[in-house]
C-alpha cells in the first residue's frame, strides 16, 4: 500500500491545552462522510481506510482525523478524556461544510451522538459501528472488580488488558469522570436524522444489547438496526465493509 501525504493539522484549544490534530479530506460532491474513530484506533485503520477508497472512487467528499493522543495527532493517550475528544470532533466536523454523515465506530459512535447535539444543523444523517454510547460507565466501571475500581480511584490509573494491543489501554480515573459527564442513556436520544447502526452479535466489547439499548432511547429518528449473526467488535471483514459502504452510500443519496 503506498503511503499517503502528510496529514493537515488543525488546532483545538489553547496555551497548555491545545492539541495539534491531524486529518485528512477528499473533496467531493454531496454530504461530507465525516469518520470518527473509535478508542485507541487511528484515522489509518481498515474501515477508515474503506470509506476513503469508496469516496475516491465515487466521488464523495470525505473526512478523517484522529483524536489527540490518538494516530498522528499530538498528546498522550491517558490524557484524553470524552470532552476532549468530542472537542476535537466537532472542530473537525466544522471544517465539513452543513449537515455532513457522522460514520462513528464504537467510542466513535458515543461521540458522534454527543456531537449532534451542539452541531449548528443536524447531520444529514449517521452510520453507526458497534456504538459504545456510555461505554466508560455502563462496560468498563459497573464492570470492574473492586480491586480494579480501587486502583483507579486512589492511583488515578489501571492498565487494561486488549487483544487489540498488547501494552493494554490506560484507563484513567479523570476517564471515568469525565465520562460521567457526558452520558447519553438516561433518556431520549435526539439526533435529528436518520440513523443506521451495524452491530455484530459476537461483539465481546460492545454486546448487542448494548447497542439495542442505545437504539431504543432514539424515539424520535428513524433508526436501521443490521444484527449480523457472526460479527465481532471490528466488522472488518470484506463483507462487513460492504455493508458499511453501502449504508454510507444509501445516507449519503445513493
Amino acid at each position: 500500500m503506498p503511503s499517503l501525504p502528510d496529514p493537515q493539522i488543525l488546532t483545538v484549544g489553547a496555551g497548555d491545552t491545545a492539541r495539534r490534530i491531524a486529518y485528512r479530506r477528499i473533496a467531493g460532491t454531496g454530504p461530507t462522510i465525516v469518520w470518527l474513530g473509535g478508542f485507541k484506533s487511528d484515522m489509518k485503520g481498515t474501515k477508515a481506510e474503506a470509506l476513503s477508497d469508496f469516496a475516491a472512487q465515487t466521488g464523495r467528499s470525505y473526512l478523517r482525523f484522529d483524536y489527540s493522543g490518538h494516530g498522528e495527532s499530538s498528546g498522550r493517550f491517558e490524557d484524553g478524556t470524552i470532552s476532549a475528544w468530542t472537542e476535537e470532533a466537532l472542530a473537525a466536523i466544522a471544517l465539513a461544510g452543513e449537515a455532513p454523515i457522522l460514520v462513528g465506530s464504537s467510542m466513535g459512535g458515543w461521540i458522534a451522538l454527543l456531537a449532534a447535539r451542539r452541531m449548528p444543523r443536524p447531520p444529514a444523517g449517521m452510520v453507526l459501528i458497534a456504538p459504545a454510547a456510555d461505554f466508560t460507565e455502563a462496560l468498563m466501571w459497573k464492570a470492574f472488580p473492586e480491586a480494579v475500581k480501587r486502583q483507579i480511584e486512589t492511583e488515578g490509573r489501571w492498565v487494561r488488558p486488549s487483544d487489540y494491543d498488547e501494552g493494554g489501554y490506560p484507563i484513567t480515573r479523570a476517564l471515568i469522570e469525565d465520562g460521567r459527564n457526558n452520558l447519553v442513556l438516561g433518556g431520549l436520544i435526539e439526533t435529528g436524522c436518520p440513523v443506521h447502526v451495524l452491530q455484530g452479535m459476537q461483539d465481546p466489547d460492545v454486546p448487542w444489547q448494548h447497542a439495542m439499548d442505545t437504539v431504543a432511547r432514539i424515539a424520535r429518528d428513524d433508526v436501521v438496526v443490521t444484527l449480523v449473526k457472526d460479527g465481532d467488535h471490528r466488522l472488518s471483514r470484506p463483507e462487513d465493509i460492504a455493508r458499511l459502504t453501502e449504508a454510507v452510500a444509501a445516507m449519503a443519496g445513493g
